[in-house]
């Protein structure tokens, strides 16, 4: 008899069907660690998330860690100066340290956004690889601006054309990396491939030291009529050489797109596929207007001002977007902020 009811309990653990409790947990082999601001004024809170690659929420069930001592629950707060590195475990996965600071209230930080340059093509079969790590990220943060470039030829003959293609070789010249797909972010750091895969890359940028330079645009459109003011704000002394890029970029726009990926149920082409985040045109020089040295010190605020006519490749005005961002010496994207029509934007400063 004793024989048998061991034989049933374990049948019974076998089958799952013995406890109404028993939970079958998902093995991950990577999480992303974030924070709701990566610097904050002594006393302030700081509240912390994880989430798997597909944007699931594991907060819950994770053990966090400020310089190595745990913490209760997903919050820290101190009245102490200084960074800290914040570490998470959930069950034996750990994700990549990120650092926080409090400071005193006397420093000026601004909020950090990530740049997204994804260079593409509706003729491209692996290009929408990079699309889908886009909307990816998109699920996880608002702090990523994406740009999507399509290329390389407007000839309508060239087996390789693309209605929205722009000539971006000056800068790809630059950037020196062949080939499409290819995903930079802040312009000159390559996106690891499959994107899809690596979103903690692109998250892990909107975390730890924050830009020191912020990015505020007034934008209005009247009839034909752009009128933008693109402002930067700097919290320290620069000095050196930086640059000012802005884009006007368009959404919603439907074109088949070819694809040779398991993404978007592997359906090749992609009919009607909505092309969002195309760069239609570019108000500065590609590879930057040079901000004047004698701009770009501590509490000044530099204005560049546009007024154009809607550039004529545009379909529809209302899918507008603006998007700025200023580079270094090297061409590397400090910060970076998006736009839409009539939009007045204040200084994101923390």
């Amino acid at each position: 008899m004793k024989k048998n009811l061991i034989l049933l309990f374990i049948a019974c653990l076998a089958l799952v069907g013995c406890s109404k409790n028993y939970d079958i947990l998902n093995s991950y082999s990577d999480i992303i660690l974030t924070a709701d601001s990566s610097v904050k004024v002594i006393n302030e809170t700081i509240t912390f998330t994880v989430k798997d690659n597909e944007g699931n929420d594991l907060t819950d069930d994770t053990v966090f860690f400020v310089d190595g001592e745990e913490i209760e629950g997903n919050t820290f707060t101190t009245d102490v100066v200084g960074n800290y590195e914040v570490t998470a475990t959930y069950f034996e996965v750990e994700a990549d340290p990120i650092v926080i600071n409090f400071h005193d209230g006397t420093g000026i930080n601004f909020r950090k956004r990530v740049l997204i340059e994804d260079y593409t093509g509706t003729w491209c079969g692996w290009c929408p690889r990079v699309a889908y790590g886009i909307e990816l990220v998109h699920q996880q943060t608002e702090d990523v601006v994406a740009v999507a470039i399509h290329r390389p030829s407007s000839n309508e003959s060239s087996p390789v054309y693309d209605p929205y293609n722009f000539d971006s070789s000056e800068l790809e010249n630059y950037i020196d990396i062949p080939g499409y797909p290819k995903g930079l972010l802040n312009r000159l750091t390559q996106w690891d491939n499959p994107e899809p895969n690596n979103i903690n890359q692109v998250i892990a940028l909107t975390q730890g030291e924050n830009p020191k330079l912020g990015v505020a645009m007034n934008t209005a459109i009247s009839g034909n009529d752009i009128t933008l003011d693109v402002n930067v704000k700097f919290g320290k002394d620069f000095g050196n050489e930086l640059k000012l890029v802005v884009y006007v970029l368009e959404n919603g726009l439907i074109y088949d797109q070819h694809n040779y990926t398991t993404y978007y149920n592997s359906e090749d082409p992609i009919v009607d596929f909505e092309h969002n985040h195309v760069l239609r045109a570019c108000l500065t020089p590609l590879m930057g207007e040079i901000i004047p040295n004698n701009e770009t010190g501590i509490l000044n605020v530099y204005t560049k001002s546009f007024n154009i006519s809607i550039p004529e490749n545009i379909t529809n005005t209302g899918n507008i977007e603006f998007v700025a961002f200023v580079t270094d010496a090297e061409g590397n994207a400090l910060n970076v902020r998006s736009a839409h029509p009539n939009e007045v934007q204040e200084f994101e400063e923390l």
